[in-house]
Formats: structure tokens, C-alpha cells, sequence
């Protein structure tokens, strides 16, 4: 036996030890891939209607309004991805590869990341159904203090969370309502802030300082839905669904239900993107495999947050449109825009990008 013959056959069990290693040792990498689509305006799995509405009188619709998903590969220990999963998903232009890191924390469990996404979409639910009701002309959010300076005349006095019913006597229903009452107040008077805090109602007294001319007392005025809304809706998803990321299109599938007549002329619209009690559509993850869903759905027109523009661009999405959503509001407006006229003028991902 020559020594070549004996340094192959020797190479032999290496290389195959190689391949079962690759094979089998799990490495720090998480996958993204395409996922289901749903249909909002349809019925789950047992055969009840995703948004069901007390209230107010509802109405069918032929058309579809599409919330899209992603498979991700789930947090240790049952995450493993091999070697030969990761370079399949990388060599795709359909799925992606993202370092663990970048995914879930380390010691990130399995029911930590389901129970974390549960909250996630009963929050979303909450703010879509508060924005939908909001575009039909509902009086349904509040002022609340989103954050007070620290040093500053507040400090001490409100608190973030709190609730702003009332200042200075005058009744507010938006953060422009307590900017104006605020900076109406005469100079070193103190000013009576009666707020909403952990359910009780309290009267709370802040001086202002004067600042380029104007009081201030040194708080951010966010917006949040009211607890009690005038209609009441549920929305019947799939438990095993979770994350914020549906917002949008809860959102204007509620208002689709509640208007008569198909907001999507009886087409499919898909997309995705959180929404706050503003209707504010904010960024997501797997932008570019939920494309993908939606267009193997049949979508024709996709709904992007402003955030996802440039990965968007990115995705193979065929010949559905990408628009971009920068609120509620502008998606259904475009939406509109759409079904009157499938050329029309859309705002763009490509504007949004550079």
C-alpha cells in the first residue's frame, strides 16, 4: 500500500466526521424565511371572523387586506441551525441569515419570546383598533406624559404614564390642547394639572419656567388610546402569531369592516408595520421575506413602513407594488388612489431611500 493510497483512506472517516460535524453542531445564526399570510377581513381556522365588532354595524367585503409573517428560527435550545441550513438560506434571495445576537437576547427563552410576542399583539390590536375609530371620526385618544426633564418644574410632580385630563380648568383631548393650555398660563403662576394616575383621579401643581418667552414645565406629551373605545372589537388571530408587527393592517382591515362597500376594490393589498395611538407606521423586521409571502398570495399592492424603504427595494416582489405608509391615514388614502386608478401616482420606496 503506498502512502498516498494510505493518507486517502486515512482522509476518508475525517472528512466524514467533517460533514457530520457541519451537519449536526448548531451555530449562532438565526433564519429568516417567508412565512403565512392572512387574511384579516376572513375567518381563522375555526371558522369565526378575524375582526368581529360590537357597536357599531359591519360590513362583508370581497376584497382582501393581508397581515404577513416570517419564520424565524426560535430561540436556543430549540434554534438550531446547522451549516448547511444557514447556506441555504444565504445562497436564497428569498430568506436571510442574521447573526443570534442581533435576534433574541442570550438568555432568551422559548416562552420568554412567545409571551413577549403574545403582548406585543394584543398592544398592536389595541392601538389599530383606537387609530381605525379615530379615521372614522371617534374621539378615542388622550393626552398622557410621555417623559419629564429631569430639574425640570414637573419633575417631582407628574409623572411619566400620567394621564392629562385637565389644566388649569380648560379639559384637554391632545397633547396640542396641554401645549396650549400650558403656554396660555400667565407668567410665575402656578399652573393645576389634573391627571389620571394608576385609575385615580389627582390634581397635581407645577409653576412653569419661562423659556424664550413661554412657560414650560418640562414634559413630552404623547399620545395613548382611551381604555373604554365606543366600539368594541375583537380580532380572532391565531394565538401562535406574535409581535407587533400587524398594526397597519389590523388597523385598515377595522376600518374596512366598519365602512361599507371593499377600501381595496375587492383586490388584495398586503403589507406590514406597527402603529401607535397617533397612526404612526413604524419599522419591522423581515421586511424582505414578507414581500415575498405577500406576493406568492397573489397581493398586488404591498404596504411598506417609511423605515423598511431601502431593504424593500431589495425584495423579489415581482410585479406587486411597493408603497410607502407613512400613517394609516396615507395608506388608506393610497389605497383609495389604487382602486381608482392601478397607475396612479403612489408615494414610493424610492423616494423614501436615499
Amino acid at each position: 500500500m503506498t502512502q498516498r493510497t494510505l493518507a486517502g483512506i486515512l482522509a476518508v472517516p475525517l472528512l466524514i466526521a467533517l460533514w457530520v460535524t457541519a451537519a449536526l453542531v448548531p451555530l449562532p445564526y438565526v433564519t429568516y424565511e417567508p412565512g403565512l399570510t392572512v387574511n384579516v377581513l376572513g375567518k381563522n381556522d375555526d371558522g369565526k371572523q378575524i375582526i368581529q365588532v360590537e357597536g357599531r354595524k359591519s360590513y362583508p367585503d370581497d376584497g382582501q387586506v393581508r397581515m404577513t409573517t416570517v419564520y424565524v428560527s426560535q430561540p436556543k435550545p430549540n434554534g438550531r441551525n446547522n451549516l448547511f441550513e444557514l447556506m441555504h438560506d444565504w445562497i436564497s434571495d428569498e430568506d436571510a441569515v442574521y447573526p443570534y445576537d442581533a435576534v433574541y437576547r442570550q438568555d432568551e427563552t422559548v416562552e420568554q419570546n412567545r409571551q413577549e410576542g403574545a403582548a406585543q399583539m394584543t398592544s398592536s390590536q389595541d392601538a389599530a383598533t383606537a387609530v381605525a375609530l379615530e379615521e372614522l371620526g371617534y374621539d378615542v385618544t388622550e393626552p398622557v406624559v410621555a417623559g419629564v426633564t429631569k430639574g425640570a418644574p414637573a419633575d417631582g410632580n407628574l409623572e411619566s404614564g400620567d394621564v392629562i385630563l385637565a389644566v388649569d380648568g380648560t379639559d384637554v383631548s391632545s397633547s396640542d390642547d396641554v401645549v396650549d393650555a400650558v403656554t396660555a398660563a400667565p407668567a410665575g403662576a402656578p399652573v393645576d394639572f389634573v391627571v389620571r394616575r394608576d385609575d385615580e383621579r389627582t390634581t397635581v401643581q407645577v409653576t412653569p419656567d419661562t423659556v424664550d418667552g413661554k412657560p414650560q414645565v418640562g414634559i413630552q406629551v404623547g399620545t395613548e388610546a382611551k381604555p373604554d373605545l365606543p366600539v368594541d372589537v375583537t380580532i380572532n388571530i391565531n394565538p401562535g402569531i406574535g409581535g407587533p408587527s400587524a398594526g397597519l393592517m389590523f388597523s385598515l382591515g377595522i376600518y374596512d369592516t366598519l365602512t361599507p362597500g371593499s377600501l381595496t376594490g375587492g383586490e388584495t393589498v398586503a403589507g406590514t408595520g406597527t402603529m401607535d395611538a397617533t397612526g404612526t407606521v413604524g419599522p419591522i423586521g423581515g421586511i424582505q421575506q414578507k414581500i415575498v409571502g405577500a406576493r406568492d398570495a397573489g397581493a398586488q399592492l404591498f404596504l411598506v413602513p417609511p423605515d423598511n424603504c431601502e431593504d424593500a427595494l431589495g425584495a423579489p416582489n415581482g410585479d406587486m407594488r411597493l408603497v410607502k405608509a407613512d400613517t394609516m391615514h396615507d395608506a388608506r388614502l393610497a389605497i383609495d388612489a389604487w382602486v381608482k386608478d392601478p397607475n396612479a401616482d403612489l408615494p414610493s420606496c424610492e423616494e423614501g431611500s436615499s
